[in-house]
């Protein structure tokens, strides 16, 4: 696999499993375990995640494009903001080391 196939595949994985866990605990649960909004979010992260131009990726806060509009990116940093914090109370700084690194 290419290298930024890798990354937006572990991206992927990353921003599902985080908005999973804000969806399930703001919005309950859901049949495929998002409601409407959290997927609208999901497919709108992963479709900017996947075309964007630069190469390595910087996070989107340090970007300097800002591919989201300032809905988006107030969704997105709210959701990643509960869910980091989520897992950290509870121990799984595993989790959090390998999205990281």
């Amino acid at each position: 696999m290419k290298t930024k196939e890798k990354r937006v595949k572990k991206d992927a994985k990353i921003l599902r499993k985080f908005i999973h866990i804000y969806c399930k605990t703001h919005h309950g649960k859901h049949e495929g375990g998002y409601c409407p909004e959290c997927r609208e979010v999901l497919e709108y992260a992963l479709k900017r995640d996947e075309k964007c131009p630069l190469d390595p990726k910087p996070k989107c806060k340090d970007c300097h494009i800002h591919c989201y509009t300032p809905e988006m990116r107030r969704k997105i940093r709210e959701i990643m903001k509960f869910s980091g914090m989520y897992y950290i109370k509870r121990g799984r700084l595993d989790w959090l080391f390998r999205y990281f690194f």
